[in-house]
């Protein structure tokens, strides 16, 4: 089986030093902006570049993260970000919003796309789609179990998934939950994980949506099997010492030779794990059934190793008795009970039994030094080990040398290169090669030879076409190589090439004012959609009514198609388009991407986007508009001016989610609570369990209701929403999206 790729967080340039020198074989990281981890420190471009560069040096790979959806508002400064990381050449873009997967794709095709699991892929009709959308990987949504993950990497898609790290208890890309709290969208990378909270209902209280940590060390053979292209380790918001440890861990399982005693490594790899300061472990959603349920809601859900309880306040810091070892270096978390975010600091200086103090043991009463607010009776966690300093290390990194785009052409007789962003003659060289009888020629090793520059100056970004099959002899393919580095540095000077990325974005730019919008809609004559199950319809009785595609009867003009389908339930849906079809429905609406791919064979049918896929852009219209869809629906979480740049700029006919009572979370695992609950700060909420396809969902106790705007058509979900209800919200459209 082939070894697949271990692949590290790096929230900033400290733990990508970390990573590598941990061994990974790759890091994923992001720039300030559009990434699923905004609330983290990130990287500057300058250093950003540098890792870049450094990570090819040494044969690893970087994926910057652009996984957040974009506003109408905000493209043009997307297409700057993409021009600028086009120049770094990072190895792929992860990437969420179908409008940036399209700017990508069209505008800088020399960057790779990875789908984020944020666009929620789950199943092999979802795959498909991915593959007509240009994605090279798919990072799977993180609910799927290892009996689907084994059928879907039969689908001839590159596959990453999680191995290690913390777990959203929502689907990926469909949780509201914090931007209903206050506009910090997790779709924005601004999430205030209200999951990790403690919530109140009327059998008692706990920590309701908080689940243990995924820890796959013991089952990496499994994955391995299934065929997956890279293995995951969660936490671009934790520092260097949990990089080094969880890639150390996992480094160390994955290069075992067959005949190790596996028993002994893995205790050594789970006592490097351990020192990572997380939740207890789990094997996450990777088990229809696990051995004990994957939410311990009796438990806090901060993650990290307590220590003690607060016991004494004072306005130079506070006292508690430890726990377990701590040092000068290490950071501490202090949690409130509630669960909300508690103040986060490095020891720098502390007290033991009243003198000033390197450490601590077990029994000690500590005072550390802290000038930020505590919680009285908050729980003191250790959250992170002191680790290597890696400051002096980044800034004295080289400057990323300039990449030649080079086409090599190989034949029986010669190998060519043309440099196409540089003013370079073709190049060429004589060879007789013979054919293969074995070990064929690859794209791939000419590719790997000609990345090893020997330069100061230059690297390589090539792509190599041979048209046979031909054995090559390492030694002539090296002297080949140094032939053609070596002209290239006594020839071309680095000022002289230029950058592709300057042309891809004045396109980009150009593209996206000439988007032509759509006609508005007669004001005499609104199309209104309502979900209405109980027959209750709004004000306009000529509402066009829509109803899950499963309960399709003769008086339904529109089916919806679930968010979530899994793989064993992919035929069952099919069936039930072709049985509304043959009713005569000829309305769908897909609220997750692989619905388009079901819905596509079908003639003469109106398609809408919307529900758990989100539309926030007119490049994102563009690109669903190739795939039939007709109208969408302005996501939910927009406010006021981001719906009404979409409409002002959208290609096809958009629709308001005007009354309703929204999904904040949906899971796949069993919820320890059915019912109303609330939150401290008074926020209800109910929680039901469907027996229909086994999903739990959240929704506000408020139900959202906005004004229309005009222009826009009107969507009304009355699912679990009473007409003329007295409680009601306007979520952020009025408030704004962070």
């Amino acid at each position: 089986m082939k070894k697949p790729e271990l692949l590290a967080p790096a929230g900033n340039a400290l733990a990508a030093m970390a990573a590598y020198d941990a061994g990974a074989d790759a890091v994923y990281a992001g720039l300030p902006k559009f990434n699923a981890r905004e609330r983290g420190e990130n990287f500057s471009p300058d250093d950003m570049a540098k890792i870049i560069e450094h990570f090819h040096r040494g044969g690893r790979k970087v994926y910057v993260t652009m996984n957040t959806i974009v506003k109408q508002s905000e493209l043009s400064e997307v297409a700057e970000y993409l021009a600028l990381l086009d120049e770094m050449h990072p190895d792929a873009l992860i990437v969420q919003d179908l409008g940036v997967l399209r700017m990508v794709r069209e505008f800088f095709p020399h960057l790779d796309i990875h789908a984020s699991t944020q666009m929620g892929f789950h199943n092999s009709a979802g795959l498909q789609l991915a593959k007509e959308l240009g994605v090279k990987r798919v990072i799977l949504e993180r609910q799927i179990t290892l009996d689907e993950l084994q059928t879907l990497s039969s689908c001839g898609m590159e596959l990453e998934v999680f191995a290690h790290g913390a777990l959203c208890c929502s689907l990926s890309g469909q949780c509201l939950f914090s931007s209903w709290l206050g506009g910090a969208s997790g779709n924005r990378g601004r999430c205030k994980q209200p999951c990790r909270r403690r919530y109140f209902s009327k059998n008692g209280n706990g920590f309701f949506f908080s689940p243990r940590d995924l820890c796959m060390i013991d089952r990496l053979d499994e994955l391995q099997a299934a065929g997956v292209a890279s293995l995951k380790i969660e936490g671009r918001l934790r520092q260097p010492d949990y990089v080094t440890n969880a890639v150390s861990a996992y480094r160390m399982m994955l290069d075992a030779a067959p005949e190790a005693d596996k028993s002994k490594l893995l205790g050594e790899a789970r006592n490097l794990l351990s020192r990572t300061c997380g939740r207890k472990w789990s094997a996450g959603f990777y088990d229809p059934k696990p051995a004990e349920p994957l939410i311990g809601h009796e438990s806090i859900g901060a993650a990290g190793m307590r220590l003690g309880t607060v016991e004494e306040l004072s306005p130079g810091g506070f006292a508690f008795v430890t726990g377990k070892k701590l040092h000068v270096g290490d950071r501490v978390r202090v949690q409130p009970m509630s669960g909300d975010e508690g103040v986060a600091l490095t020891v720098t200086k502390m007290y033991v039994n009243r003198a000033s103090a390197f450490k601590a043991k077990p029994g000690d009463r500590v005072f550390l030094c802290c000038d930020k607010p505590v919680q009285e009776r908050g729980v003191v966690y250790r959250i992170g080990e002191s680790f290597t300093d890696y400051t002096a290390r980044v800034a004295a990194l080289p400057a990323p040398r300039k990449v030649l785009e080079l086409k090599i052409n190989v034949t029986a007789d010669k190998i060519a290169v043309e440099v196409a962003n540089a003013p370079f003659p073709a190049w060429e060289q004589a060879w007789e090669l013979q054919a293969a009888e074995k070990h064929p020629l690859s794209a791939e090793t000419v590719n790997a030879a000609f990345c090893e520059a020997d330069s100061t100056d230059f690297t390589a970004s090539p792509e190599t076409v041979i048209d046979g099959s031909y054995f090559c002899p390492a030694a002539v393919l090296k002297n080949a190589r140094r032939a053609f580095w070596q002209k290239v540095k006594t020839e071309l000077p680095p000022e002289a090439v230029f950058n592709p990325a300057a042309d891809g974005l004045m396109k980009l730019h150009s593209a996206i004012k000439s988007v032509v919008p759509a006609l508005p809609p007669a004001e005499n004559t609104p199309e209104t959609v309502a979900i209405a199950p109980n027959g209750e319809m709004p004000g306009n009785r000529k509402a066009i009514r829509a109803c899950d595609v499963f309960q399709v009867n003769k008086n339904i003009q529109e089916a919806i198609l679930p968010e979530f389908c899994p793989e064993g339930r992919l035929n069952a849906l099919a069936a039930a388009i072709r049985q509304a079809y043959q009713l005569g429905v000829r309305r769908f609406r897909a609220t997750s991407l692989y619905g388009l791919a079901l819905l596509k064979d079908f003639q003469g049918i109106t398609v809408t986007a919307g529900g758990a896929l989100p539309v926030a852009n007119s490049m994102a219209v563009l690109e669903l508009a190739e795939f039939g869809v007709n109208k969408v629906l302005a996501h939910i979480e927009l406010e006021k001016q981001a719906v009404a740049d979409l409409a002002k700029a959208s290609p096809l006919p958009v629709e308001l989610y005007r009354y309703g009572r929204p999904v904040l979370l949906i899971t796949r695992t069993a919820i320890p609570v059915d019912g109303d609950i609330k939150d401290a700060r008074g926020n209800r909420f109910t929680v039901r369990a469907s027996q229909n396809d086994r999903m739990t969902r959240v929704y506000p106790k408020e139900i959202v209701s906005v004004p229309r705007m005009p222009g826009l058509l009107d969507f009304y979900d009355l699912r679990f929403a009473n007409w003329n209800a007295r409680e009601s919200s306007v979520f952020n459209f009025e408030n704004g999206l962070q």
